[in-house]
């Protein structure tokens, strides 16, 4: 027994010394904080002058892609399926905010949605399946603001929703895509926040109903709280965040659950703010930000810095398919 725990453990550095950041060569200055991992082979990103890249061979080669009458849009969150099927979402007040979508690999794209309500700022989109999916937006009148669609095509409010009020100035982070997030495992949705308050609001019935859990990360500036919620399975889950203000305080940036999301327990080793976490496999987890990038073998509990690079989101298919992307048009491959 103590071989194969000493065996674990030699091989887990390993892991830690070998993995690193390998940039693509992608022709584009925009910048990326949508990331969708469809497989090993098909990789989505989003980001800004209506931008929209993809790859259907592992990043060998990518399209460029300028969606119609968007210059001026600011996609934050992708959703793909396929190498053909994707929803884009761009932020801002008032009609800025807009959902898109392609069913033909990007060579068209139709707006579905357009947000009518000036005081609303769409933050991110999650989807169950390429038909039914998720939206919110920012708290209007102390309410945050949700949409769905059931059908792949028309989005309509979510009426009646018992999210609890949000506190004054408590909002959501549109940093990369992941403040709205799906359970894979179950179908739970989750909605993260921040600025006065660092909360974890929980669904089980798409939207519907929701409870909320406190959380240890650091809050009460309007830079600070969660960013960004990932789960392995139906029990364990991983949140980051921090002060992007301050993106070198590691002070209650990560918290980690063992239990759907019900507590959450404060992490320890984040180097900094983190905008985005994903996990890779049962056990490990990996979160980029600002100043570098950490990478956790327990599910959260303890973080190894394994790069500098400056990195917005991060999303994972196996340990074979590991993408970034962050600001310039910068998109690296884990290796």
């Amino acid at each position: 027994m103590r071989i194969l725990a000493l065996l674990f453990v030699l091989n887990l550095i390993s892991i830690t010394i070998s993995a690193q950041w390998v940039k693509q060569t992608v022709t584009t200055t925009a910048s990326f904080r949508g990331l969708s991992v469809v497989s090993e082979k098909v990789v989505w990103a989003s980001g800004t002058g209506g931008t929209v890249i993809r790859t259907i061979d592992g990043g060998k080669a990518w399209d460029v892609i300028a969606v119609p009458g968007a210059e001026k849009l600011d996609f934050r969150d992708i959703e793909a399926f396929d190498a053909n099927t994707a929803y884009i979402l761009s932020i801002g007040n008032g009609a800025d905010s807009r959902i898109y979508k392609t069913t033909d690999g990007g060579k068209t794209w139709k707006e579905q949605f357009r947000n009518a309500n000036e005081k609303a700022f769409f933050d991110a989109i999650a989807c169950w399946d390429a038909k039914n999916c998720i939206s919110m937006s920012d708290p209007v009148d102390g309410h945050y603001v949700l949409i769905n669609t059931t059908d792949g095509e028309t989005w309509k409010p979510i009426v009646g929703n018992q999210l609890p009020a949000a506190k004054d100035g408590e909002a959501a982070f549109a940093a990369s895509g992941t403040c709205l997030y799906i359970n894979p495992a179950n179908g739970d949705v989750f909605l993260v926040s921040g600025g006065s308050d660092a909360r974890v609001f929980k669904s089980i019935d798409r939207g519907k109903s929701w409870t909320f859990a406190n959380t240890p990360i650091i809050k009460g500036t309007a830079g600070s709280g969660v960013f960004s919620i990932a789960f392995r399975n139906a029990l364990h889950g991983t949140i980051v965040g921090g002060n992007y203000e301050k993106p070198t305080d590691a002070v209650n940036t990560v918290a980690y659950s063992g239990d759907g999301g019900k507590a959450w327990l404060e992490g320890e080793g984040l180097s900094g703010y983190r905008s985005a976490v994903t996990y890779i496999d049962d056990r490990t987890t990996i979160a980029v930000g600002t100043n570098g990038t950490d990478i956790s073998y327990d599910r959260g509990r303890t973080w190894k810095k394994i790069g500098d690079e400056n990195l917005n989101a991060v999303a994972a298919k196996g340990k074979k398919a590991v993408w970034a992307v962050g600001a310039k048009g910068i998109v690296v491959k884990l290796k």
